[in-house]
């Protein structure tokens, strides 16, 4: 069977690091799912949105920035795991699996009318990233909140308090300044890393945004526009 892209999928984030590990870690998130010319169709969206339709769909996508001679791991280190437990491939969500594929439940925030984009919350991937199917989320056949649920049980928390240094001018809106928070919040930074007051990157909105981690405190230095 051969697989072709449907859609491209637009955020904030352009590189990996401080995307969430998980869909719906961070609701205020937001995201847009482009469709390619050929399926950029309103009837193929008879349905979905609007009062009587959805309000969450399953996407399927393609991991991006994976080398494909690095792609098939049959053991790989959980962030949940701390970094330093080996797990089953198929025990976790690893991007290093045969196909590359990641599957993803997002909240829908509104649909084009003429059938170019769907706008989405909580999603999880990069910018630029490829998508080749959507469905419905059936809460009858998708939700089963008494099954067991391994090594990852419950929802990541929350672990650090954002705070802005003083002075810092902020170019975001409200609700991106939100998201942005929600984001660094869950803790960016690789499992096997804590080193108070060390400085780390990532690109967030067109803007590189520099931070350090302290005594559970992440502070966000600098905010430059990559841009000007």
């Amino acid at each position: 069977m051969e697989i072709s892209p449907i859609a491209d999928f637009r955020s904030p984030l352009p590189t990996k690091f401080g995307i969430p590990r998980q869909s719906g870690l961070a609701e205020g998130l937001s995201g847009r799912i482009v469709f390619r010319p050929e399926f950029r169709n309103p009837d193929a969206l008879r349905g979905l949105g609007g009062a009587e339709g959805f309000d969450r769909i399953w996407i399927l996508w393609e991991f991006s920035g994976v080398p494909q001679a690095k792609a098939w791991q049959p053991t790989v280190r959980p962030p949940r795991l701390g970094g330093n437990v080996r797990m089953g491939v198929w025990a976790t969500r690893s991007p290093f699996r045969p196909n590359r594929l990641g599957l993803s439940c997002v909240k829908i925030v509104s649909i084009a009318e003429d059938g170019s984009e769907i706008c989405v919350s909580g999603a999880d991937l990069m910018d630029g990233t490829p998508i080749y199917d959507i469905k419905p989320y059936l809460v009858y056949a998708d939700s089963f909140p008494d099954a067991a649920t391994g090594f990852a049980t419950g929802a990541p928390e929350p672990t650090l308090e954002v705070r802005w240094a003083e002075g810092l001018q902020n170019p975001f809106s409200p609700a991106d300044t939100e998201a942005l928070r929600q984001l660094l919040a869950l803790d960016p930074r690789p499992a096997f890393q804590d080193e108070p007051g060390r400085r780390y990157a990532m690109t967030f909105g067109g803007y590189d945004i520099a931070f350090t981690v302290s005594g559970g405190i992440l502070t966000v230095e600098s905010i430059q526009n990559l841009t000007s």
